[in-house]
């Protein structure tokens, strides 16, 4: 009965005019982030947050969380119609999507997308408005010792996960601990790691050094692209439809891919790459006839767009639930919330219902925005495709200098950004992600506090993350993650 309530309360804050108008311009700019490849959600999303300060938090958080669930949309369109992902999570639909758009067939596949992709993502809203206040219940239970174990165990998942090596993506959550640790101490209220610098003495900025990890480096790694025709088949205005035969072969990959995207994307670092892999793999298995995947089948399509926009869904239960980040797109949401005054947590939806729920409910509206205009827009989108990254990228580096500078009318934030736009372009040339440093900047203020608090009330002994079973499984679980691939490697190794 509460959580019924608060969704009818929920959709009285979502149905509000100025709340309705930026979860319209949030899942467009999602939909159009989706079609253009190499610009993600996370750079998006860094570009507009400072445009987000004069709003109020309901709205401001409605609109960024709009872009990211709808790039997820958006990733098919380039996929199908190009055979380039427009969203690192539609790499898979290029394979069967394009090929279905090779035999005259881009208007099913289309079609298909954007209906599973409503499909799932409305399922998943459905799943998070009941599971959401559940485990908040839960997590009030959880102590400093609780907290900085789950921290550990979400930073460790986030390595484990990464798409390169394992060992590139532990030194980053390394380094991003260490940034997040410059300026004051919150305990001793001492000055760290600041060189005398004034810029430094409040910490590193968390929107300056997205914008130039995604931002910047993303134009500097295209500068030295060489441009190239693509082949863009033309849009379909008409047979956008599935006929029955495509809804009776794609109703249980939509199905399978919802409920696996949904889950995967709960764990942080997994996300949407994984959850459409694996929803790819999985309908391979199940069909059969697993040697035509490739060659155009409807399944390979539906099932990996319906676990991608799901995973988009999942991501939110660990960012509202128990205030850690699943992605590096959550942790920048995390920061837009500490910025306007708000934790993350179990204690969210007391301190802010309107918000809570007011967001919650936005996202079944902005999954039925998302439909209407990706059906009609599609010819839209596909013209947009035509324009040369010249164009786009001045207008970039134009938006990451306006949106750093105008934080906090500092000019030492530019600087940290180009340093960080260099810095995130050498991790790009030499396969560092930049997500697990993000998540650690993120967090590893939070982690420190934890630390030092469990530390205070077992008189510095470390036995206390043991001596209470959550901490100790979290702790255990972490330091399994961390070894298990040492174990595999292990035993790969032929013996002489």
């Amino acid at each position: 009965m509460e959580i019924v309530q608060g969704v009818l309360n929920g959709f009285q804050v979502a149905l509000q005019p100025i709340n309705l108008f930026y979860c319209f311009i949030g899942v467009f700019i999602g939909t159009l982030v989706g079609v253009l490849p190499g610009l993600g959600p996370a750079a998006a999303i860094a570009l507009l947050l400072p445009s987000t300060f004069a709003l109020s938090p309901v709205a401001a958080i409605i609109m960024l969380a709009g872009i990211y669930y709808g790039s997820m949309y958006g990733g098919s369109t380039t996929s199908i119609l190009v055979n380039i992902p427009g969203e690192a999570a539609s790499v898979v639909t290029c394979l069967d999507g394009h090929a279905m758009a090779r035999q005259g067939r881009a208007g099913p596949a289309l079609g298909i997308a954007a209906f599973g992709s409503f499909i799932a993502g409305t399922l998943s809203v459905v799943l998070l408005t009941f599971l959401a206040p559940l485990l908040m219940k839960v997590a009030l239970s959880f102590g400093p010792p609780e907290n900085f174990s789950l921290m550990i165990l979400g930073t460790t998942l986030v390595t484990y996960f990464a798409q390169g090596s394992m060992l590139k993506a532990l030194m980053m959550a390394l380094v991003g601990v260490l940034i997040g640790s410059v300026g004051v101490d919150s305990i001793s209220a001492r000055y760290r790691f600041t060189f005398g610098i004034p810029t430094l003495m409040d910490g590193l900025g968390l929107v300056p050094v997205i914008m130039g990890l995604f931002g910047i480096s993303e134009v500097l790694q295209n500068l030295e692209r060489t441009t190239h025709e693509r082949m863009i088949y033309a849009a379909p205005m008409k047979g956008l439809l599935p006929s029955r035969e495509d809804w009776r072969r794609s109703a249980m990959p939509i199905a399978r891919g919802s409920l696996l995207g949904f889950f995967l994307g709960i764990l942080p670092g997994a996300g949407a790459i994984i959850a459409s892999f694996a929803a790819y793999a999985i309908e391979k298995r199940v069909s059969k006839h697993p040697e035509k995947f490739g060659s155009g089948e409807i399944e390979g399509v539906a099932g990996p767009e319906a676990a991608n926009n799901a995973a988009a869904g999942g991501a939110f239960i660990p960012l509202l639930t128990l205030g850690i980040p699943a992605n590096a797109v959550m942790a920048i949401l995390l920061g837009a919330l500490l910025i306007h005054g708000l934790q993350p947590g179990p204690l969210l939806v007391r301190q802010a219902p309107d918000l809570f729920w007011g967001f919650i409910t936005s996202m079944y509206i902005g999954n039925v925005m998302l439909l209407v205009l990706n059906l009609p827009l599609i010819g839209l989108w596909a013209r947009l495709l035509r324009v040369p990254y010249a164009v786009l990228f001045p207008f970039i580096l134009l938006f990451c200098l306006v949106g750093s500078y105008s934080l906090n009318n500092n000019i030492g934030d530019g600087v940290v950004m180009w340093v960080f736009g260099v810095l995130g372009y050498l991790m790009k040339k030499f396969d560092y992600e930049g997500a697990p440093l993000i998540l650690a900047m993120v967090i590893g203020p939070m982690m420190e506090e934890a630390l030092r608090q469990s530390l205070i009330l077992s008189a510095g002994s470390f036995s206390i993350f043991f001596a209470r079973p959550i901490s100790a499984v979290f702790i255990l679980s972490a330091a399994l993650l961390l070894v298990l691939p040492l174990l595999t490697r292990r035993s790969e190794i032929p013996e002489a």
